[in-house]
């Protein structure tokens, strides 16, 4: 559905309207386009003494083709991204060191631009460098709301040891993939650092994998399929057998094939698992993306829709996961990618169905994370916040707003943000990306 207010702003009438009330402005967003920049703008790269990721950092911008400066220019260039490594700061005194940074550059952030600030996993510190490191993140979040023109601001913590493998995450976060994606921590992990080899092609690189999307008929579900497809990957494409017809259609759109099943089946497992090995030897790429919504508030709530909804949304992907590891069809370096919802992290109204199912796909996450590390595979989730789709469409116009402008980027995202953090996810360079959960919301006001 159009949102008609954000195509008011850009008119003569809401150009002059609209900064003359205060109102919200949402920008034009800059989305991935193949064969356009990396940024529009030089990438400003500093760092904190200490710091043990610059020089890696500025090895993996310039593969990336982005040009680098070492320090500001005397110009009026404005800047595609600031990027500055923080692991250095290993007092709360030392914090400083990153508003001396940013403080004379931020304003000269270009339309759409990138601040990525670059950490040690708290947990990882001691003392005060552990305080100091988990300042970070409200720096962040903080910055994410003060930027502009479809700026964004993240996190990224890199654990000792990780420099080499954080590069899938720096050239996502960099570039127009993750224009929804806004004020989030990522973590980079120890783990899975010898498997994430740069692939063959930057452009394709999940050529050569079978990927599994559930739910893949149509809007979210569909989009993951084009953008896997895009990277390279032969999409499997799943739903249930009434949306055979439109899941026909995704699949032959993007070369790949179409499987009518009920995840929710007591054979459903079995079933899958015997279609991947017999035709595809197995799976590399297992999305969830399946899910329904029954919204009743909890007193009106009948027990088959509570049923419904934990069934599609949680249980039957448990099930699926158990069956694919015990039987080893995941293959090595795998990914097992879920999707979540801000419902899961904030709750909401008429959902407590539907926020308890996305809120156990984050514990699915974080329960897995070590045992998906031990089989050479990793599990992480996507939760978007406010998607245009047609469910979305048929919010009432008053909430429908709200969920649209309540957000620093001031406006709904898009099907593809969510596919594209997902193709990140699922990059084979993202071996060491595990564990996390992140919000695709344009940095929501709600939730954490």
């Amino acid at each position: 559905m159009a949102d008609r207010y954000q195509q008011f702003t850009k008119t003569p009438v809401g150009k002059f309207l609209v900064p003359k009330l205060g109102l919200p402005n949402p920008p034009t967003l800059r989305r991935y386009r193949p064969g356009q920049p990396a940024l529009d703008g030089p990438a400003l790269v500093g760092s904190a003494p200490g710091g043990r990721l610059e020089k890696s950092v500025r090895a993996q911008l310039a593969d990336a083709g982005i040009e680098v400066l070492g320090s500001p220019a005397a110009d009026d260039t404005r800047y595609g991204a600031l990027v500055f490594d923080a692991t250095g700061i290993t007092d709360p005194a030392r914090l400083r060191e990153m508003y001396a940074f940013f403080h004379p550059v931020i304003r000269k952030v270009g339309a759409c631009g990138r601040v990525v600030v670059l950490g040690t996993p708290p947990e990882l510190a001691e003392g005060r460098e552990r305080v100091a490191q988990r300042a970070l993140e409200g720096f962040v979040r903080s910055v994410g709301k003060e930027l502009k023109r479809g700026a964004t601001a993240q996190l990224c913590y890199v654990a000792e040891g990780a420099e080499e493998a954080a590069e899938s995450t720096l050239r996502f976060l960099l570039s127009a993939k993750s224009a929804f994606v806004d004020g989030q921590v990522v973590r980079v992990g120890a783990a899975g650092v010898k498997a994430a080899q740069p692939p063959a092609s930057w452009e394709q690189p999940l050529d050569g994998k079978v990927a599994l999307v559930t739910g893949a008929s149509r809007g979210i579900g569909a989009s993951i399929a084009d953008v896997l497809a895009r990277d390279g990957a032969h999409v499997v494409a799943l739903d249930i057998p009434a949306q055979g017809a439109d899941l026909s259609e995704v699949a032959n759109r993007v070369g790949g094939s179409a499987l009518q099943l009920d995840i929710t089946a007591e054979d459903a497992p079995a079933k899958l698992a015997a279609y991947l090995t017999e035709r595809h030897g197995g799976v590399d790429i297992v999305v969830h993306n399946a899910g329904i919504t029954r919204d009743k508030t909890l007193g009106n709530l009948a027990e088959s829709a509570w049923d419904a909804v934990l069934s599609v949304n949680l249980v039957a992907q448990l099930a699926v996961n158990d069956k694919l590891l015990a039987d080893k069809v995941l293959r090595a370096n795998g990914r097992i990618i879920g999707v979540a919802s801000i419902a899961g992290i904030a709750g909401n109204v008429g959902q407590t169905n539907y926020a308890t199912s996305k809120a156990g796909v984050i514990g699915m996450v974080q329960d897995g994370a070590q045992r998906l590390a031990e089989y050479g595979g990793t599990i992480n989730a996507v939760a978007p916040g406010f998607i245009e789709t047609k469910m979305t469409a048929a919010v009432p116009i008053v909430i429908r707003e709200a969920g649209r402008r309540l957000s620093s980027l001031a406006q709904g995202g898009l099907p593809v943000d969510v596919a594209e953090t997902i193709a990140w996810y699922a990059n084979p360079a993202s071996s060491a990306v595990n564990g996390n959960v992140v919000r695709v919301c344009g940095q929501a006001l709600l939730g954490a």
